[in-house]
């Protein structure tokens, strides 16, 4: 995609800035070039865009916490029809006027909107992009089951973990008296964040990665592919019976 010459500008970014995402604009501009995790998150894309097929054309795609539209840049380019959304307006302004610079607004639909109102639309699609979102949620499991629920082919999960030692066997039934399995290391855990961790209050929840691995699974994702630190492919394998039935009393559906 092209760009006019007039397109864009140094004191446009500014204006619109700060900026998260470093987005690359035609013409040789970024948005954020002097980012402190260096040209982010393009190398996040680089380690994950072989796990995603190189043509999305007939897919649909939602992403979630789509900040300044990097992630669902690379989608549209691709050929999907992405729905982009994120809570936060200052982000999602930046997305409307990238969209445009990059001549993508056909492909692009961005809207307000957070992760639990997924729970009160019928939508699904075929790639479902969750990632920097799990842990700054205080429900993250109810987030998750909604995920997977409007997912058909593909789920990327990306969170913030806290390191530990590999995953044990895990129990299918624990017997009261043997909790203290609990406290082993590479049992799933979160770390639960009270006040602010890296001075932002909205990260709320740092699990390790079997609890990251344990959490999908139990959302009915089966974990196929681990392409960079971080970060899981799944496959939604359909929620169990009872979870999807509470997310119908959550939908407000449930009798």
């Amino acid at each position: 995609m092209t760009l006019q010459s007039d397109g864009a500008s140094l004191p446009e970014i500014a204006q619109l800035g700060p900026w998260f995402h470093n987005l690359h604009l035609p013409g040789g501009l970024q948005t954020a070039p002097d980012h402190p995790l260096g040209d982010f998150p393009a190398y996040k894309w680089r380690e994950l865009g072989s796990h995603v097929p190189a043509d999305l054309t007939g897919w649909t795609a939602l992403d979630i916490g789509c900040n300044a539209g990097f992630y669902s840049f690379e989608l549209a380019r691709r050929g999907a029809e992405v729905v982009a959304i994120d809570v936060d307006e200052h982000y999602l302004r930046q997305a409307r006027w990238a969209t445009e610079r990059l001549e993508l607004a056909d492909r692009i639909e961005l809207r307000r909107m957070q992760v639990y109102d997924l729970a009160r639309t019928d939508e699904r699609y075929d790639l479902v992009l969750f990632m920097g979102v799990l842990y700054h949620l205080r429900h993250p499991l109810l987030a998750l089951d909604l995920v997977a629920r409007c997912a058909r082919r593909l789920v990327v999960l990306q969170t913030l973990t806290m390191p530990d030692a590999p995953a044990p066997e895990p129990w299918v039934d624990l017997q009261f008296d043997r909790r203290d399995v609990l406290r082993l290391p590479g049992w799933p855990a979160a770390a639960f964040v009270e006040h602010k961790l890296a001075g932002d209050a909205t990260n709320w929840w740092v699990p390790n990665e079997s609890a990251v691995e344990a959490m999908a699974r139990s959302a009915g994702l089966e974990v196929v592919a681990r392409p960079g630190d971080e970060t899981f492919v799944c496959e939604p394998r359909g929620l169990p019976a009872a979870v999807a039935a509470e997310l119908d009393d959550v939908a407000g559906d449930g009798s």
